[in-house]
């Protein structure tokens, strides 16, 4: 499988932190890298500046987006825990949160 692209990242790391514990970005990457069926090959491409790996970066552009949103929370750096607003997007039954449904009026 390719590496998706952080907006693809976007719901699944959203649904990670439906237990609403506090998470560590490295605790998402693993369960992200199962969850898409990653192999190590994957996980250590690296970006072209060679300073981090392609999906450890998507992973954080997740979350900063969702955070943004207001469906993560950030209490320290490296850990966030989802919303109320979160729990309601998972309720909704999206299929898909990315940065067009992230400016929808629905989200306002």
């Amino acid at each position: 499988m390719a590496i998706p692209d952080f907006q693809t990242v976007m719901l699944p790391l959203l649904q990670f932190t439906a237990d609403g514990n506090g998470h560590s970005s490295r605790e998402a990457i693993i369960a992200l890298a199962n969850t898409f069926g990653l192999n190590d090959t994957e996980l250590q491409e690296r970006l072209p500046s060679g300073r981090q790996t392609i999906f450890d970066n998507r992973v954080y552009w997740a979350v900063a987006h969702l955070k943004s949103a207001g469906l993560l929370k950030a209490p320290r750096r490296g850990y966030f825990h989802i919303t109320e607003r979160g729990r309601q997007t998972l309720a909704s039954g999206t299929q898909r949160v990315d940065l067009k449904y992230r400016l929808s009026p629905r989200m306002c």
